[in-house]
């Protein structure tokens, strides 16, 4: 009788790292694992609500068991401070997780044989170890800023970052021949404007970074059908990506809000390749005058547009529309089920924060990007759409910051009338769809991975 491989899989708390390990979580499902799937307490309460809260968190048997461990801060914390966030789950988590796996086997049965770890969460590696079970990392983020994070003791040894990882002058550099050079703007953890934070962040990777050698396997989201040079740079990579849904899923597990499926039918009544999608991820807030030329913007586009706007509990993203806003021509929704919605042919074109998630999604649907980054490696991935892969376009801010209504409403004319973005972008969706077919490369590491999980 074949025993059941277990696998704990342990996401940073994060929409952007949550949700491609829940969709690796369901590819081991099928191929006959069962998962833990541990996240914060804070998140863990998140996913649930959307779901009505059933505890087991799945239905069908339920192969993936949500469970979880306190993050360490206070429940009044800001857990959109990252640097406090990243440095309590270093402090606190990797005791509480040796204990809920000493638990799932002394009170469950269940007996843990493989941890596979955010990048963030490497740590988790240690354990692993200390243990004597298999351990591995998962990178939510492009192969690029993978390799940009192994390398950054020879970027302190180059005198392009300081002990802080600051970039000491501005300027290009190359991590080798094959991967496209970088400036020193591009280096994400740079991009954080608070200098506290971003000192606690940097700390984390570098710590991170240290316990790598611990494991066999480092997985990835992405491949090297689109990251050739990337891919090459680091051994131990194993790329299973792109880790897509299934579209006719009725639920996407591990949402943090719930998904408003009305915008299909919406979609529906539209013309083929007319609507701007607009998403912004789990992240990106705008101040008022922003949000006004955004809304003003898809006004002036007159064309139809669906627009995610969260809707935040913590109210720090609740800015109002403008009163002189039509918006007759659009839809606003508060979450959409993303993946459905870029491969609904209505979709003309996709104005996106660029997170690696986002990316690959709108990639892998042949969707053209007008580029808008955000936050951390968002910056890199704009230039890596634009410049590399040359599927899209970026919005150039005026002199005060702004990104201004005319600026949206040209360059949205520009993309949609430029011939060679759309078809790129349906030449790198034929590359990443034939990586995960039958036969294709994403597809036997997957079972590559099965195999030595279960040796």
């Amino acid at each position: 009788m074949s025993v059941t491989t277990t696998v704990l899989v342990l996401p940073c708390p994060l929409q952007g790292h949550v949700n491609p390990m829940m969709i690796l979580s369901q590819r081991l499902v099928e191929k006959g694992c069962n998962i833990i799937f541990v996240n914060t307490e804070f998140i863990h309460n998140k996913v649930l609500s959307p779901m009505g809260n059933q505890e087991a968190g799945v239905t069908g048997g339920s192969s993936i068991k949500l469970v979880s461990i306190p993050d360490g801060l206070g429940p009044d914390a800001d857990r959109n401070n990252l640097g406090e966030l990243f440095g309590s789950m270093l402090n606190n988590m990797p005791a509480m997780l040796e204990k809920l796996i000493e638990y799932l086997r002394l009170k469950g049965g269940v007996t843990v044989s493989c941890i596979v770890a955010d990048f963030v969460m490497a740590w988790a590696l240690e354990i692993a170890n200390k243990i004597g079970i298999k351990g591995v990392l998962f990178n939510p983020a492009s192969t690029a800023m993978l390799a940009l994070q192994c390398s950054i003791p020879k970027l302190i040894d180059d005198g392009i970052i300081d002990t802080h990882g600051l970039p000491i002058t501005q300027k290009r550099f190359q991590l080798s021949p094959t991967i496209p050079p970088m400036n020193t703007e591009l280096i994400w953890w740079a991009n954080i404007s608070d200098s506290i934070t971003q000192k606690k962040i940097f700390k984390v990777i570098v710590h991170c970074m240290q316990t790598l050698e611990l494991t066999e396997w480092w997985l990835c989201n992405s491949t090297p059908e689109i990251e050739p040079g990337a891919s090459s740079f680091i051994p131990k990579l194993l790329p299973i990506g792109p880790l897509l849904r299934d579209v006719a899923e009725e639920k996407s597990l591990g949402q943090f809000w719930e998904e408003d499926h009305s915008c299909i039918s919406w979609l529906d009544q539209q013309p083929h390749g007319s609507v701007i999608y607009v998403a912004f991820g789990s992240i990106t807030l705008f101040d008022e005058k922003q949000f006004k030329e955004l809304a003003l913007g898809l006004d002036l586009t007159n064309r139809p547009f669906l627009w995610v706007v969260r809707k935040d509990s913590d109210s720090s993203n609740n800015v109002s529309l403008p009163s002189e806003f039509r918006g007759n021509r659009g839809n606003i929704i508060g979450w959409a089920p993303q993946e459905k919605v870029l491969s609904h042919p209505a979709i003309a074109c996709f104005i996106s924060h660029c997170g690696w998630n986002s990316t690959i999604e709108g990639l892998s649907n042949g969707v053209p990007f007008l580029c808008w980054p955000y936050f951390a490696d968002q910056f890199f991935n704009r230039t890596y759409i634009c410049d590399e892969l040359k599927v899209g376009l970026g919005f150039d801010s005026d002199e005060n910051g702004l990104i201004s209504r005319e600026e949206i409403k040209v360059k949205v004319e520009k993309l949609l009338g430029d011939e060679n973005i759309r078809l790129m972008a349906h030449e790198v969706k034929k590359k990443l769809r034939k990586e995960i077919d039958d036969g294709g490369r994403s597809s036997e590491n997957i079972n590559k991975f099965i195999k030595w999980l279960k040796e």
